[in-house]
């Protein structure tokens, strides 16, 4: 492909996704909406104007990067430590559910096998698959709401946060049986000494963000330091710790939340965001939509994988949260707003494709799971927001 045909993909996917995220909001609806649907338009699910190259997936790639950052930024750290362990618990169950849920939903499919054969681990794969929460697309949504900073906001973010961390341990482990040098403890090590080196060297990096912050505010250089951070937390966890990208951009958003300037870091991130970065990595979503391979059969397995994807979720963290003392409406949002599939689980079938855990077929399934979920979460999220504000999460 030339090099200039981009310009022309780049053009259209920013076009269109303006264009639909503005009808989406006439229409009610959260902007994210209308730009993932712009996707299935432009791409090769309908008109095939843009094909989803390696350039634009990585620019997608960017865009959930900054979308994690900006986040992170604009987290209230008082809040993170108040709601962290409501977090991890949610985060567990909306991990061990729709790991069991999946197994089983493949197994009544397919047919039960014995545990050890390898049957059995390609339907703990699917369950594995399920696990994967994808927080940008939530993020977004609340954030247009205004309500990210909110506990519940904060409780959803935290929690997606930990499901991912946990997700790839229990990926490594399920496909340790198709690859012994893959070794469970070595993930687990791995996490836990991302975040202690972190801890530690986020502290420093506070300390000198918040002395050039003094001493030269609201300039562009705290701006483009906070950016590199972002990148470099990035790129570190993800090549030497095996940790999801997203996870370091949104640490180093955490190391950056106290200084004066944060909320400023912010406002300057968000225009990269709306303008280019934001609209490209909700379009790809779109873009990367297939139909071709579906026929009755897939369908119909296709309609169970989305419907238990998704009530497994809701059911698993809501429950959680409802036990951890969140009252029941914003209970439900904490499950709605963890239903969200997106890149994780595209990494997650892509690493079972490639250990032959998953039948290509089924990448099609994940790809309209990813769809589905990203286009109900913030509908729902919205209804369910109007109705019930936001408030605090003391005891029903």
């Amino acid at each position: 492909m030339e090099k200039f045909m981009i310009f022309k993909d780049l053009a259209i996917i920013i076009v269109f996704a303006k264009l639909f995220g503005i009808l989406a909001r006439k229409c009610k609806a959260p902007m994210v909406v209308g730009e993932i649907i712009a996707g299935l338009v432009i791409g090769p699910c309908l008109l095939g104007w843009v094909e989803p190259n390696e350039f634009i997936l990585q620019m997608a790639e960017i865009g959930v990067i900054l979308l994690m950052f900006s986040a992170g930024l604009e987290t209230n750290l008082k809040d993170l430590i108040k709601t962290g362990p409501k977090a991890l618990l949610i985060a567990c169950a909306g991990v061990f559910v729709p790991l069991v849920g999946g197994t089983i939903f493949y197994m009544c499919f397919y047919g039960f096998s014995a545990v050890g054969s390898p049957e059995f681990f390609k339907a703990v794969f699917i369950g594995t698959i399920m696990t994967a929460t994808s927080v940008g697309i939530t993020v977004e949504s609340l954030r247009e709401m205004g309500v990210l900073k909110g506990k519940i906001g904060t409780t959803i973010l935290n929690a997606a946060i930990i499901d991912d961390i946990i997700g790839m341990v229990v990926l490594t482990v399920v496909v340790g049986f198709n690859d012994p040098s893959s070794s469970p403890m070595v993930v687990v090590k791995n996490t836990v000494l991302f975040f202690c080196i972190a801890l530690v060297g986020g502290y420093f990096a506070y300390k000198i963000f918040k002395k050039v912050d003094q001493r030269y505010p609201h300039t562009r250089r705290i701006t483009i330091a906070g950016l590199a951070l972002c990148l470099a937390m990035a790129f570190v966890a993800e090549r030497y710790f095996g940790i999801a990208d997203i996870t370091g951009a949104y640490v180093a958003g955490i190391i950056l939340c106290n200084i004066h300037d944060s909320e400023y870091i912010a406002r300057r991130m968000d225009i990269n965001s709306y303008v280019l970065f934001g609209p490209i990595f909700f379009a790809s979503i779109g873009l990367k939509t297939s139909i071709d391979n579906l026929d009755g059969s897939i369908l119909l397995f296709t309609l169970g994988f989305v419907a238990v994807a998704l009530i497994t979720k809701i059911v698993g963290c809501g429950i959680m949260a409802r036990i951890c003392n969140i009252k029941t409406p914003h209970a439900l949002k904490v499950g709605i707003g963890m239903m969200t599939r997106g890149e994780v689980a595209l990494i997650v079938a892509q690493k079972g494709l490639s250990v032959g855990l998953m039948e290509p077929v089924f990448f099609t399934s994940v790809i309209l799971l990813i769809i589905a979920s990203s286009i109900l979460t913030p509908i729902l999220l919205k209804l369910l927001y109007s109705k019930w504000p936001d408030e605090s999460l003391e005891e029903a």
